[in-house]
């Protein structure tokens, strides 16, 4: 689109605000007057939703027509126990009021799908402060002390959790209201009954669910902090919450996930839900089937069994090997690769392991070493460091007498029991090979072992992070002032050389 054409599309967008807030302001000073007003900003925010059109002065406008009529009192039916309301012109306005302002609700969650996502956000902002302004100013007046409008909350949620688009965006929205304490209860309040338990939902929903589950805080930890509170101030009942935390992952856990799901369902339990649940071991054979599925959710199950076994006392005879399969050259291609050595810390942390055990790990990282990306070979060669300053036994391996050259190294990187690879009779000649690699910092940390070990560990989590910029970065730093500069742009790959045509087939400009 030129600057023109944009300019010109903005300067209506102004006249078309400026003409809406005119409206606004006509019938705010005299409602009953000029009700056609209100009823035409309902319709054409029907109409720009139909059309896909831009909606953000509507809602506005809409916002702040309803906040003021809430906040007059001027749709308040005053309800007495003993006696109905009269009926009267004052009290039908009233009514009126509401089914228009139902309306344009209605009309607001229909923006949650606009194909622009300002948009939609827009409309999710403006359904919440609907939602604030009629808890401060509820529509029914009386004995009523404290009143949240449940339903429009419940419609809200109802109209993120879409079976046909992502609402990532409008989640991420939706954490600036997530954060407080009574939207947190009245969240959990509303989502169990949201889950479906007679059918399994679309991969769309369970996406959408899954993500409004993430942006909801969880328990004692918001509870702990500062309390906040976006409308209502009330203590929070984390027993009552933990159970309906409960009864919906039971849900959640039922349905038919793919990959996707699968993966987002384990991270969700694990940094979010796992702390929360009543019976945890109940997670054994979920975790243990999604060990056997590869990639990324087994790893991330892998954690999961880590944290049975930590905290509740899970049995699982096979782990190791289970780990110890996961370091395949596919790992360093995974956003999940730090969380990897981060485990694999943990288990090989014990200095009662048996030698042959961890003697195998070493050996699969050395080997792993040789294909790895420069910025994970120094993770591995820091981690194996680490593991020899445990075992000191396992320095015999830099020099084995009896390992072998290359073709005959005794060690079986196929064997998938570790004890079986043979690992303690062979020797770590892949590091020996990476001490003559292409980038100094690799091979400088790949001298350790021919220099004397420190007498504490490295620390991992400074390399952990490290990327293949930050590599290029610190070596063009320190090589740039050698290089020489052509004063002459060149035009071809090759020197001209009269007429050749191998020349005038490689023209770089």
């Amino acid at each position: 689109m030129s600057s023109s054409a944009n300019g010109q599309q903005q300067s209506s967008s102004k006249a078309l605000s400026k003409q809406l807030k005119a409206k606004a302001s006509e019938f705010l000073g005299a409602p009953e007057s000029a009700s056609n007003n209100l009823l035409e900003l309902i319709a054409l925010l029907k109409e720009n939703n139909t059309r896909k059109c831009a909606i953000i002065p509507n809602l506005l406008v809409l916002e702040s027509i309803f906040c003021e009529l809430l906040r007059r009192n001027e749709m308040q039916l005053i309800v007495h126990p003993l006696k109905p309301a009269e009926a009267s012109s004052e009290s039908s306005h009233k009514q009126w009021l509401q089914v228009q302002y139902k309306e344009s609700f209605s009309a607001i969650l229909d923006s949650f799908g606009h194909e622009k996502t300002a948009e939609s956000s827009q409309a999710l902002t403006t359904a919440m402060k609907l939602i604030v302004a009629e808890t401060e100013h509820p529509l029914e007046g009386g004995s009523v002390t404290v009143h949240f409008p449940l339903g429009k909350l419940r419609q809200v949620l109802q109209a993120m959790l879409s079976s046909e688009r992502s609402n990532t965006h409008l989640v991420n929205r939706f954490l600036e209201y997530s954060a407080h304490l009574d939207i947190i209860y009245f969240c959990w309040k509303i989502l169990p009954s949201l889950a479906p338990k007679e059918f399994c939902p679309s991969a769309v929903f369970i996406q959408n669910f899954l993500g409004l589950l993430g942006a909801i805080c969880f328990g004692k930890e918001a509870v702990e902090e500062s309390p906040s509170f976006l409308c209502i101030q009330m203590q929070m009942d984390y027993p009552y919450i933990r159970k309906h935390m409960n009864k919906t992952w039971s849900c959640v856990m039922n349905w038919k996930h793919d990959e996707i799901s699968h993966r987002q369902m384990l991270i969700l339990l694990l940094e979010k839900v796992l702390s929360h649940l009543d019976k945890p071991v109940l997670l054994t054979d979920f975790l243990m089937d999604s060990l056997d599925v590869g990639g990324a959710i087994s790893l991330l199950a892998l954690q999961g069994i880590f944290v049975l076994i930590q905290q509740h006392n899970l049995t699982y005879p096979n782990i190791y090997e289970k780990l110890y399969s996961m370091f395949e050259p596919e790992i360093f291609h995974t956003k999940f690769k730090a969380r990897l050595f981060y485990l694999a810390d943990i288990f090989l942390s014990s200095s009662h392991l048996p030698e042959g055990l961890v003697a195998a790990f070493v050996k699969r990282l050395a080997r792993l070493a040789l294909i790895a990306p420069p910025q994970d070979i120094v993770i591995i060669l820091r981690f194996i460091g680490n593991l020899f300053l445990r075992h000191p036994a396992l320095k015999r391996l830099i020099f084995h007498p009896t390992g072998g050259e290359v073709p005959q190294d005794p060690y079986v990187m196929d064997e998938s029991d570790p004890i079986k690879s043979n690992a303690l009779d062979s020797c770590l000649w892949e590091i020996a090979t990476l001490q003559s690699h292409v980038l100094p910092s690799v091979a400088t940390a790949a001298k350790f072992i021919s220099n004397p070990f420190p007498s504490t560990e490295w620390d991992l989590a400074s390399v952990l992070e490290i990327n293949e910029n930050d590599i290029f970065d610190k070596e063009i730093a320190k090589k740039s002032k050698e290089y020489a500069l052509n004063l002459d742009r060149p035009t071809s790959l090759f020197v001209h050389c009269g007429g050749e045509k191998t020349s005038q087939c490689w023209k770089l400009f």
